[in-house]
Formats: structure tokens, sequence, C-alpha cells
């Protein structure tokens, strides 16, 4: 069972506000163009917030009020919300990365993208999203984080085919990028060395590493 998409409810009320529809003319919509029975009440709970629509009826909704149903959607964060806000569905979303809609399917529901290099290539390219919302939206931050604090900890050139396979940037680029983190937490670890207390040594260490995805960030961007 999946959630329900992040619904605006606010956005839902002032677009059909904007097009002079009543409540019931949206659920008369709904039911003659999509065969979904819903009440006029429920339209009025979702746009009060006590409810929310599921995939189909979003779907749906999106159509009746001549709008994308990202355009219903609070800001997307996995990858099954980013395809509901582009209005495609799995078949349309695995032919276009180049899979099959069952491996596909599987990928959506682990929260857990395993495409190759090139099927990466056509997800970023067909989701158009900042770097670090396609990380999230493939749920590999996690897989980042663990590969940055190897990086700074031991030879940062070793982990860089390995990011490059996370993340669509140059090798040159995350050379860069890893080489000055790396830089700064050792830097930060001689520092509290000098200052002769094992317990801010630890503690400086631990609070870098526990930060070193938002820094990744700062320098990949700087």
């Amino acid at each position: 069972m999946h959630p329900t998409p992040p619904f605006n409810a606010l956005a839902a009320r002032r677009l059909r506000e904007a097009l002079g529809m009543a409540p019931g003319h949206v659920a008369y919509g709904m039911r003659a163009q999509y065969g979904l029975v819903i009440s006029p009440d429920t339209v009025m709970a979702w746009e009060r917030g006590l409810a929310a629509p599921e995939a189909r009826e979003l779907t749906a909704l999106a159509g009746v009020l001549w709008c994308s149903p990202g355009d219903l959607m609070s800001a997307a964060s996995t990858l099954r919300e980013h395809r509901l806000a582009r209005g495609l569905s799995i078949d349309d979303m695995a032919r276009r990365v180049g899979l099959d809609a069952a491996a596909y399917r599987r990928m959506e529901d682990a929260g857990r993208w395993r495409g190759n290099e090139r099927q990466s290539a056509a997800l970023a390219d067909l989701l158009q999203l900042p770097l670090r919302d396609y990380v999230t939206a493939t749920g590999q931050n996690a897989d980042l984080s663990e590969l940055l604090r190897s990086a700074v900890t031991t030879r940062w050139q070793a982990y860089v085919k390995p990011t490059a396979k996370l993340l669509p940037l140059s090798k040159q680029h995350l050379e860069q990028v890893l080489g000055a983190l790396h830089a700064e937490y050792q830097e930060k670890m001689v520092g509290t060395l000098n200052w002769g207390s094992d317990n801010d040594t630890g503690d400086a260490g631990r609070a870098f590493l526990d930060h070193i995805v938002d820094r990744f960030w700062e320098l990949a961007h700087s």
C-alpha cells in the first residue's frame, strides 16, 4: 500500500475557483471522465486538508481542473512522487529510462534506484531535477554519505569512480571536491589533536562526518 502523494490542498481550491467550478462539478467530472465515484464532500475534504486523493484520484482531479498532477502536489521527494507529478504511468516511465516495467516498479517500491549509467542518465534527463534532489529521489543519500565518510578518512582518490556512478558530475570536478573535503577533514583532525584532548578530537570528527553530505553539496556547487 503506497502512501498518498503529497497534496497541495490550497492549489486545488484555487484552480477549481479559477475555473468557476463548484465541488459538485469536480465530482461529476471525475465520475463522467474517469469513472471515479467521488462525492462533493470528498472534494471539499481534500481542499480543506482533511483528506488527500490517492494516485489515480490525483490524476483524475488534475484532468478535471485542466492542470498537471504536479500542480496539485506539494514538493515531491520520492521517485514515485516525481513520476506522478509528471503524469507518467509505470509503463511510460520504464520505457523512457530503458527498463522493463516490472524492474522499474520494484525499484520504485523499494525507494532505491538500481539502474545502470545509461539508464541513470536517462532518468536524470527525464526528471530534470537539481542534483541534490535527484540523489534524494533515487534513494541514494545513504550511499553517498557512506562513500564520502570513507573518502575523507582514507584515500579519497579511490572513491572518485564509485561516487561518479551515483552522480552525473565530471571526474575532474569530483576530484576537486573530494580532495577539498578530505583536506578539510584532515586539517580539522590535526588541529584538534594539537589541542591535546582525545574527546575534542572525537567530537570534532563526528560533527564533521555528521554533516559531510551538506558540506559536499556546498563544495560541489561553489
